[in-house]
């Protein structure tokens, strides 16, 4: 009973351990593209499975103690908490941490290098079209790839009524 509260290694090695893994997580899934996050697959989520899994003993160390947990769980909710509050505060940490959104077609004309880039399908970019209710690109006055992996379209008239 007592090896479920009692640490295999000293406390701040779990916090370090946390931060690491938050911060390579983090770098990763920022690398990954605004896109990938944006439209999430099936295979998204056995992405973050297994990711999730991969990082595991990096973070806990092989410590199966609820100390431990406890240690680790209130470390990572503190830096997304930081985080949170960091991009809430300062424009610049927000766009190191997120991104900035990015134009992918302006006054009717599509940026297919700026797609490409963003691993954007033009299949994806006509559904966000359809979604809005313009059904052509000259309707389009800007269309933006935000940073949570939305596109979002303005017209230049509003949507015909059917």
């Amino acid at each position: 009973m007592t090896d479920l509260w009692n640490l295999s290694a000293p406390w701040w090695h779990f916090v370090i351990r946390g931060v690491a893994i938050y911060v390579l997580v983090t770098v990763l899934m920022r690398v990954s593209g605004k896109r990938a996050m944006g439209q999430f697959t099936p295979f998204d989520m056995i992405l973050l499975i297994l990711i999730g899994n991969a990082v595991q003993n990096g973070i806990n160390g092989g410590d199966n103690s609820l100390t431990g947990a406890v240690i680790m769980a209130g470390t990572l909710i503190g830096l997304n908490l930081a985080v949170a509050w960091g991009s809430a505060r300062w424009r610049d940490f927000r766009w190191l941490v997120e991104g900035r959104a990015v134009l992918l077609a302006e006054h009717g004309r599509l940026d297919h290098r700026m797609l490409r880039r963003e691993l954007v399908s033009e299949e994806d970019f006509l559904n966000a079209m359809r979604l809005t209710g313009c059904s052509d690109i000259a309707d389009v006055r800007r269309a933006t790839l935000e940073t949570n992996g939305h596109i979002t379209i303005e017209l230049e008239r509003p949507a015909r009524q059917r």
